[in-house]
């Protein structure tokens, strides 16, 4: 009988499957994201603005060739091919990044399902759909989208619990 203490560095650590529950999270985040820009497709003119709530949150409809902040505006393919290469990595590294965590393997389910909205907008539309915006004493954010909010939520969610781990760690 083989008693050795398995490696902690082998590759392939033990964590959550992607194909449970964290499955439902990457759809139902995609398929919010999709629902919201077809409903803001089919019911606000391009370039069009609805306020909702004076001076603060008004549903728009526009057009993103770029990622955030129009960066790299223009070249949508690039973008949608580095979106393809980032989804598929993150799935095929899905159980390793979560290590058991359930709350890191909700967000980076969510973040999965923030990549596939916007990819798919990028690949079967050739732009992205943004309809949220903001303003704030004068600041205007730029618009964004369901996708943008779950990538930049499950990002800075993953920033601060692996920094609260290895600040753990390290103690």
């Amino acid at each position: 009988m083989d008693t050795e203490e398995p490696n902690s560095k082998t590759p392939l650590a033990t964590g959550v499957s992607l194909w449970g529950w964290p499955l439902w999270i990457v759809l139902g985040c995609y398929a919010l994201d999709q629902l919201t820009k077809w409903i803001v497709i089919r019911g606000i003119a391009y370039g069009e603005s609805i306020e909702v709530i004076p001076g603060f949150f008004s549903l728009v409809h526009l057009r993103n060739t770029g990622a955030a902040w129009s960066i790299l505006s223009g070249y949508t393919w690039l973008l949608a091919l580095i979106s393809v290469i980032a989804l598929v990595a993150i799935a095929a590294l899905f159980r390793r990044w979560n290590g058991g965590s359930r709350l890191m393997a909700g967000m980076v389910a969510l973040l999965l399902g923030g990549i596939a909205g916007n990819m798919t907008d990028r690949l079967f539309r050739g732009n992205v759909v943004d309809f949220l915006d903001f303003s704030l004493c004068g600041y205007h954010w730029p618009a964004f989208n369901v996708a943008d909010s779950a990538i930049c939520v499950s990002i800075a969610v993953l920033i601060f619990v692996s920094w609260r781990q290895e600040k753990q760690r390290k103690q």
